[in-house]
């Protein structure tokens, strides 16, 4: 009996540090409790810590939550339907103000979906469809997005607010209505935007019709390039072949001028082997194997066959 007696202290004991003794990680804030009701100011720093057994310690993140909203259909300043994608991080700042408002994670989901959406809702309502979409002043072809919009009205190229400063509007109406909860809104961002499916079809129609014509035009201007460069080119060619020719003929020309002076020297020292020369060049040309001839056997075009003896 008195070896047990020592056990069932120590054991007590045990139990007594088991539910007195707790630790805080660096990602962690704790509010202890008391029958349900908050003690004390929450406990931020991280490490081991003490409390009565009858009390409860209640863990709350200190890292980035997420918030996805649902795609939601809303119409735009100038009377355009799309659906509005968000999503946004928040974090717990006060566990104190959390626990005694909505304590856990669902229901401060359920506090930021009806906040955020309305916000979202009256950012979206309060500008125009080009505002929402685009950032920057930028040159902007409006193919490139679809837009459904009369360019002559419309000045694509002046945004006032632009898509960021309408997220940032978002962020600093809802932050002052979630402060009565211990949330802080780190940020948040519009993940996506589109056409309801009614319209969507033509304007993809319109796209692909857009994008079509300024092919088109690219081929059209590339062709009219092509022609330009093959007329240049051809107009080259014949200015080479033109200075070609030029070149050859005087070079041929000046060739059969020294020919010229080399048999004029030539046959001026012998005039009857120039003759001979030159008639058997006309043989040449005006006798063939289909060739007639009726000439007098004592004509001079023939002087030369005389006294010739075939074999």
């Amino acid at each position: 009996m008195k070896l047990k007696t020592p056990i069932i202290i120590i054991a007590i004991i045990l139990v007594g540090l088991y539910f007195c003794i707790y630790t805080v990680d660096e990602r962690e804030q704790v509010v202890i409790t008391q029958f349900g009701r908050p003690i004390d100011e929450p406990i931020t720093d991280p490490g081991i810590k003490f409390k009565l057994p009858y009390r409860t310690a209640t863990y709350f993140p200190k890292n980035l939550l997420e918030w996805d909203g649902d795609p939601d259909q809303i119409q735009t300043l100038d009377k355009r339907f799309i659906w509005v994608d968000t999503f946004a991080r928040w974090k717990i700042v006060d566990p104190l103000k959390y626990f005694e408002t909505v304590k856990y994670e669902p229901a401060a989901q359920a506090s930021l979906d009806g906040i955020l959406n309305s916000t979202i809702r009256n950012a979206i309502t309060s500008n125009s469809l080009i505002e929402t979409v685009r950032n920057t002043n930028r040159e902007l072809d409006t193919a490139e997005i679809g837009l459904e919009v009369d360019t002559e009205k419309t000045n694509l190229s002046n945004i006032v607010i632009g898509r960021q400063k309408i997220a940032k509007s978002i962020l600093d109406e809802a932050q002052p209505k979630l402060e009565k909860f211990g949330i802080q809104l780190v940020d948040i961002k519009i993940k996506r935007l589109n056409y309801e499916e009614g319209v969507q079809q033509s304007v993809f129609n319109r796209m692909i019709a857009e994008r079509k014509k300024i092919a088109e035009k690219y081929r059209s201007e590339g062709a009219g390039e092509a022609r330009k460069i093959e007329g240049d080119m051809e107009k080259e060619l014949k200015q080479i072949t033109s200075e070609a020719y030029k070149t050859a003929q005087e070079i041929k020309g000046k060739a059969d001028a020294e020919a010229t002076q080399i048999y004029a020297q030539a046959f001026g020292k012998d005039a009857d082997f120039y003759s001979f020369v030159q008639t058997l060049d006309i043989y040449k040309e005006t006798m063939n194997k289909d060739s007639s001839l009726i000439l007098s056997t004592d004509t001079e075009f023939l002087k030369y066959f005389k006294g010739y003896q075939g074999e």
